[in-house]
């Protein structure tokens, strides 16, 4: 697998729309895959069209080389979904402060969703230093579960202040450097435009309308003057080595004439994306080892409320699947949420040996402990069919599904769970869609390490 790192650089503000049921139209948080993929597949075939007049309306599904490898094929690239790379940085300068001021400022680390199980403050949500921090509850209400005990997490920052120490989801984009965790968001603004009256190409009285849109550049602190370009990190996976050398030259060839999103002929869209191929490299193994140890530690620290029923950690191993983009799942043909034992199978390749199984065996070979997941729908529009997308029930992003496998077999999984990271999961991947990571390391973070 070859991973192409895209840096795409607005230069102007972006319309990029989440369609949704009905005529409820907003700005999307980040750039879909799909508006990547789209954008890039367009401007090939214009160049192309200008070489080879009417290519593309020709069927290029067979006979298309390379655009047909990259588009078209069984296997296509997959387009993954940019997220904003300008991050909440905590402005430690002056020291007096109790709670520093956030500053913005763009960062190279890698963009991630925080999983479903993450809680932070009612009242003061947020990282520290800034808030009151945030941490993760996978791992406690799964052995509080365990021991028949109530799990009711809150706030030990708000319990030093005697204030409401309530906690709640918090959900959003993060990165982490040195241990110290940021969060990750993008601004909009309301463009207003007027209506052109077709007849005589002037302005027509009383038709305004406003398009929402992605702000094109940041200030460092509130109170600068100082504008800087908003940068997004996307990557796109393709299979052979020379197909992604091939895309890469072309979108550095490319990189400032592409457009993304709608009302590119109304100055919208503008950006600059540089390409740079880097080997796939996953360090699935080790996240998973680190979250069993740590499930391991925190078993034994639950201890202390008596005996569980049942050792759950004996022969086996964890692991859990974390959503990093909306997933769009089918199980006999009809839309889910939940990815069960069995979907998972197909997913990495090993649905025949789990057929031949009987049904504890299935649960020895591969079990569905716990899901956390929430839904949505979701449309869009085909450029190139000028047609609207089918509504599709998906899966939101962050959600959660711990599994576990018996001793035996976890070097299996594990060899397939790397290329279950890259492939992704569920329906569409090559649009954005089904983005999976391994044991998110936020698992890790605990309520009295809250950060």
């Amino acid at each position: 697998m070859n991973r192409i790192k895209l840096k795409i650089t607005a230069l102007s503000p972006l319309a990029i729309a989440a369609k949704k049921p009905g005529s409820v139209s907003e700005a999307e948080d980040h750039i879909p895959g799909s508006v990547i993929r789209g954008a890039i597949a367009s401007q090939i075939l214009q160049l192309s069209n200008q070489q080879t007049p009417g290519i593309s309306e020709e069927n290029l599904s067979t006979g298309g080389g390379e655009f047909e490898a990259i588009f078209l094929s069984d296997q296509p690239a997959i387009f993954q979904n940019a997220y904003s790379a300008i991050a909440k940085i905590a402005d430690e300068s002056n020291p007096h402060k109790s709670k520093p001021d956030l500053i913005s400022e763009f960062v190279e680390d890698e963009v991630m969703v925080l999983p479903a199980t993450a809680v932070s403050s009612k009242t003061d949500s947020g990282f520290k230093p800034k808030a009151n921090g945030v941490f993760d509850t996978l791992i406690d209400r799964f052995c509080a579960d365990a021991y028949n005990y109530p799990f009711d997490p809150s706030d030990p920052e708000s319990l030093k202040e005697k204030t409401d120490a309530r906690v709640e989801p918090y959900s959003g984009f993060y990165s982490c450097k040195n241990g110290k965790y940021r969060s990750h968001s993008v601004t909009t603004r309301f463009l207003t435009r007027v209506g052109i009256n077709r007849q005589r190409t002037t302005s027509q009285d009383d038709i305004l309308y406003s398009i929402e849109v992605l702000n094109e550049s940041f200030v460092k602190n509130p109170q600068g003057q100082n504008w800087h370009p908003v940068v997004y990190r996307s990557a796109i996976i393709v299979n052979n080595e020379d197909l992604a050398k091939s895309l890469k030259n072309f979108i550095n060839d490319n990189s400032q004439i592409l457009r993304l999103g709608s009302a590119t002929s109304r100055g919208l869209g503008k950006v600059k994306i540089e390409a740079e191929i880097e080997d796939a490299v996953s360090n699935v193994e080790t996240r998973i080892t680190k979250f069993n140890q740590q499930l391991k530690d925190r078993w034994q620290l639950w201890s202390v409320f008596g005996e569980a029923e049942n050792n759950l950690l004996e022969g086996r191993k964890y692991f859990t699947l974390d959503f990093q983009s909306d997933v769009i799942l089918a199980e006999n043909w009809r839309r889910t949420t939940v990815i069960s034992p069995k979907m998972l199978c197909e997913f990495v390749g090993l649905d025949k040996e789990f057929a031949k199984l009987k049904s504890e065996e299935q649960n020895d070979f591969v079990k569905l402990e716990i899901a956390y997941s929430s839904y949505n729908y979701r449309s869009g529009w085909n450029s190139a069919l000028g047609l609207m997308k089918d509504i599709e029930l998906v899966t939101n992003r962050g959600g959660v599904y711990l599994f576990s496998t018996s001793q035996e077999n976890e070097q299996l999984w594990i060899d397939k769970l790397k290329e279950l990271e890259l492939k992704g999961v569920g329906d569409r991947t090559s649009e954005g869609f089904g983005q999976v990571q391994i044991c998110n390391e936020f698992h890790n973070i605990f309520r009295e390490n809250a950060k």
